[in-house]
């Protein structure tokens, strides 16, 4: 039986102060299930990319409950891996050593990695192989593309094995065409991997092609004001985002999104 993986009730986050600070989420609640893919849109300033950090443990909910995988959220959690619009590796790092990071940092890997590199080195040269990049492993982040910087983020994101993945608009910097590669490939690793993903993207058919489930939020502060399943088989092909049942999907988030941009003006 799939059992709910991420659970939020009643939460609220404010930043700078109880009184005086900014309101970002209010009244927030949502579930996903365990291996479930669900994606999250709303228009700017709504406060999703908070809502990763309440999800992770980066930054306290100010009320309301937290918990993942069964146990309620007071610190970072070590079983989430990130990746965010800005790839972030470090210059200095080839591909094989920017991937390989979160096995240098994160228990149990830290105490493994040595006597067990070789397997770890084949893991990751398997998830670079995955996504295109076994050719340039030894490459430093200069001499790739934005895209490969991307997908090499992503290998970074899922390396130790998380079971839960956040990604914060991850592709928003990337033209149309790397941005479909990327999908197939980030839905060719959660489709061999199934861990739990919360997708936060200003892409409506970014969120229709890669999830099980689109959330729609409100303007600040936030708060969850639909949910709509995506019953499209998989694997997905890129055509089947312009067949009329993801069209009407995308349509009606469209309409839901500019309703709610219409009620703040």
């Amino acid at each position: 039986m799939v059992r709910d993986f991420v659970e939020l009730d009643q939460v609220a986050l404010r930043y700078g102060g109880d009184v005086e600070g900014t309101l970002a989420l209010q009244d927030t609640s949502l579930t996903v299930r365990e291996g479930e893919f669900v994606a999250v849109v709303g228009p700017s300033g709504c406060g999703k990319s908070t809502l990763m950090k309440v999800v992770s443990g980066l930054w306290p909910a100010s009320a309301g409950t937290v918990a993942v995988n069964g146990r309620e959220v007071t610190k970072p959690l070590d079983i989430v891996g990130m990746a965010f619009q800005n790839p972030n590796l470090l210059p200095w790092r080839t591909t094989l050593a920017n991937v390989m990071l979160p096995l240098e940092i994160a228990e149990p890997h830290i105490r493994r990695l040595r006597r067990e590199y070789p397997s770890y080195l084949a893991k990751v040269r398997d998830l670079l192989k995955m996504v295109g990049l076994q050719e340039f492993e030894t490459k430093h982040p200069w001499e790739l593309s934005g895209g490969m910087q991307q997908r090499a983020s992503l290998c970074r994101a899922l390396i130790h094995d998380p079971s839960l993945l956040l990604l914060d608009e991850p592709f928003g910097a990337l033209d149309m065409f790397t941005r479909e590669e990327l999908w197939l490939a980030l839905q060719d690793l959660w489709l061999a991997r199934k861990p739990t993903v919360v997708l936060v993207t200003h892409d409506l058919r970014e969120a229709v092609f890669l999830a099980d489930r689109v959330l729609v939020m409100s303007n600040r502060p936030g708060r969850i004001i639909a949910d709509h399943a995506v019953d499209i088989p998989r694997p997905r092909s890129l055509d089947e985002t312009f067949a009329p049942k993801a069209i009407e999907i995308i349509q009606t988030l469209r309409d839901q999104i500019s309703n709610v941009r219409k009620s703040a003006t």
